[in-house]
């Protein structure tokens, strides 16, 4: 299962998912956990009303289960949600290392119902119905 997070300096989420450094994505199973990209995002981050600076992140995030964000405002939470990916948002910093580690404990135990469907999004399985043969 692929998470994101939000950050500013890579270690930490610690940043709102619209004014974010970076986004890094990591794969985590109940086995562990390895690095699998980092997206880098310009200057222009500040709060301005501007829509389109979430088009690059929506993008980077689009094939993950999990979002972890300091925040994130009403409409970038929509999108995500619409994308079918779960935000969470982390009350105060809190390093990227510790919540993969908690995260795998989780994933080898039994985990909650909001875990087990974002789990699903992974297993979801594409058809390609132009391969189906029609039998008259």
């Amino acid at each position: 299962m692929k998470i994101a997070f939000a950050t500013q300096d890579k270690e930490r989420v610690d940043a709102h998912f619209g004014w974010a450094k970076s986004i890094v994505v990591y794969e985590v199973s109940p086995e562990g956990h390895h690095f699998i990209e980092s997206f880098d995002f310009g200057d222009k981050l500040e709060e301005d009303g501007d829509e389109d600076k979430l088009a690059p992140k929506l993008e980077a995030i689009k094939d993950v289960a999990i979002l972890y964000v300091a925040a994130i405002g009403g409409s970038g939470a929509a999108r995500v949600v619409a994308m079918k990916i779960h935000p969470i948002k982390v009350p105060q910093p809190e390093s990227i290392a510790e919540i993969l580690d908690k995260l795998q404990v989780v994933l080898n135990g039994t985990p909650p119902p909001w875990l087990r469907k974002a789990l699903a999004k992974d297993n979801e399985r594409s058809f390609d119905f132009e391969d189906d043969e029609v039998t008259p």
